[in-house]
């Protein structure tokens, strides 16, 4: 906190599209789209519009005991996405750990309530980052960043991670032999004790980008299905346009037990998320009040009828951009630019990038203490950019509305924050 206190405030003031102002009238282009949340920018026309028109009814009515049409259209809607023998009952929450834990104590709940309480462990996978709650927490192996914290959590078992390097739309290469042996061996030693796997599909964001080869998500939900243990597909980082496709699940023709969203959802305007789960899942909650088979859960904010109102904006706008090819020439561009300027580069290590997500992990001099990320990103400032560091990596995810010259700024000042 000492070097976030001495660093000199950036305050941001206004935005527009791929870009932020602060309050000296300096613009960026923002390569971190506020924390992978934004899709459309900011500002957007079309998003400010829905947000207008939603205040002009209500601003918020709670979904304890009552509902309101535009969070019923938005779950409709959001299981729409997940196909015709897709996921049907959606639970909102207001962030991505919210998310996580809606499904977690909904797999714990639905095991006792079919008569298996001894289903109570959880599987994740190595580098996973499920949130910084508690039960996100404990799902999740972020290393120090959690650490601290580790004494209070419930104990997980934790599989390896497989090996993938890809950019520019070419996968270099990728191993899952291992991480999946691993999940078996697991499995089949604890299977009878595990309520439920979560993974991050595709793509480990917080842990620097890692990406999963083709086809591993599905081997991983033949085994859960196997083993008779839940899958949560963790999808907060990688759904609505991030990586191309809506959903990854959906697009690897993988349907979980339970989907859990946010980020991307209101297309970095306001916080909602949901987690959507199949219906013989929500069936198993159905009873008398005496029962005591009912999920206790919510937030005070749960479902705001602002925030569903501009999801629905959103993926009515992100439709289009996927189905005819806009964003996935972005994408190619994107993976161009990258290899162009960082492949040969002598102070980078390696680059990963797979849709709108990429990490560029630097070369630290070894007999030093500097860190590097840090200072790139404060230099990135002097360039107008906006990025941020996990260690010795820069993570560049920039907004999905970025045209192919705005994503031509984005590299090359890229590139120049780490000459200086």
């Amino acid at each position: 906190m000492e070097e976030y206190l001495e660093a000199p405030p950036l305050v941001i003031a206004s935005g527009r599209g791929g870009w932020l102002t602060d309050t000296q009238g300096r613009t960026y282009l923002d390569g971190n789209a506020s924390i992978w949340t934004n899709v459309h920018g900011h500002n957007d026309a079309d998003l400010n519009a829905a947000l207008l028109r939603q205040l002009d009814r209500v601003a918020h009515s709670t979904m304890l005991g009552l509902t309101h049409p535009v969070g019923a259209e938005l779950a409709a809607e959001l299981a729409g996405l997940t196909g015709p023998t897709g996921l049907d009952r959606v639970f909102f929450s207001d962030n991505g750990s919210g998310a996580v834990e809606v499904a977690l104590k909904l797999s714990f709940q639905y095991w006792q309530l079919v008569g298996r309480p001894e289903k109570r462990g959880v599987i994740g996978m190595a580098g996973g980052y499920h949130g910084d709650t508690f039960g996100a927490m404990a799902a999740g192996d972020s290393g120090f960043f959690h650490e601290r914290f580790r004494p209070w959590c419930f104990p997980t078992a934790h599989f390896p991670a497989p090996r993938c390097g890809e950019w520019g739309g070419r996968v270099f290469s990728g191993e899952a032999a291992e991480s999946l042996a691993g999940l078996r061996a697991l499995l089949e030693a604890q299977a009878g004790r595990t309520a439920c796997l979560i993974l991050e599909p595709s793509v480990q964001g917080a842990a620097g980008m890692r990406l999963q080869p083709p086809g591993f998500v599905r081997e991983v939900a033949a085994l859960c299905r196997a083993h008779e243990v839940h899958l949560i597909l963790d999808e907060v980082f990688v759904a609505f346009g991030r990586l191309g496709s809506m959903l990854v699940g959906a697009e690897e023709g993988v349907t979980p037990d339970f989907l859990c969203l946010a980020k991307g959802l209101t297309g970095g305007y306001l916080p909602l998320a949901a987690t959507l789960a199949r219906g013989e899942i929500f069936e198993a909650f159905l009873g008398s009040y005496a029962s005591r088979r009912a999920f206790f859960h919510g937030h005070t904010f749960n479902g705001n009828p602002l925030a569903a109102a501009v999801a629905l904006e959103n993926i009515r706008k992100l439709r289009p951009l996927i189905a005819a090819g806009v964003l996935g020439r972005r994408i190619e561009c994107f993976g161009r630019l990258l290899d162009e300027a960082f492949s040969r580069h002598p102070g980078v290590g390696e680059i990963r990038q797979r849709g709108m997500a990429a990490a560029i992990d630097l070369k630290p001099d070894a007999a030093s203490s500097r860190r590097v990320g840090v200072e790139a990103c404060l230099r990135a400032r002097e360039h107008g950019l906006i990025l941020r560091p996990l260690g010795d990596s820069l993570l560049l995810v920039p907004p999905l509305c970025l045209d192919e010259g705005e994503l031509g700024l984005l590299v090359q000042r890229t590139l120049a924050s780490l000459s200086g």
